[in-house]
């Protein structure tokens, strides 16, 4: 499987899960969450997860048209590892209330502000500053 159709199943993946936990949390789990008083950890994990799934389908719709060579593999893992560490962290410290989970979050949301630099910077060096 090409770069492109590995980041679009990533991206189709993980809005897949994202529909499938946010309907379990709303009916499902809602008793649990109010219980918890996590309502919103829960809601802000899915949020996230969402935004990067679709950025993740966007990304690999450019890499498929595009031939600059701006979204890297390092960019890819580090969003992907970031919203599993990032929203699953929030999605366990929501169904679970363990507060010490809530410190693991910031590692999820630093290798997501880590994948967004290296686009940025790969951006730049690639695409914006050195248009062909």
């Amino acid at each position: 499987m090409d770069f492109s159709r590995t980041v679009l199943l990533i991206g189709a993946v993980l809005a897949l899960s994202g529909v499938a936990l946010g309907a379990f949390g709303a009916h499902a789990l809602a008793a649990l969450l109010s219980e918890n008083n996590r309502v919103s950890t829960f809601e802000l994990a899915n949020r996230y997860q969402f935004y990067h799934a679709l950025a993740l389908l966007l990304l690999g719709v450019v890499v498929m048209f595009q031939s600059r060579a701006w979204v890297t593999i390092p960019v890819v893992f580090c969003l992907v590892a970031g919203v599993i560490v990032f929203s699953g962290s929030l999605y366990a410290l929501a169904l679970t209330n363990i507060r010490w989970l809530g410190a693991v979050t910031p590692v999820g949301g630093v290798l997501l502000l880590a994948g967004w630099a290296i686009l940025s910077i790969n951006l730049w060096r690639k695409g914006v500053a050195n248009p062909d």
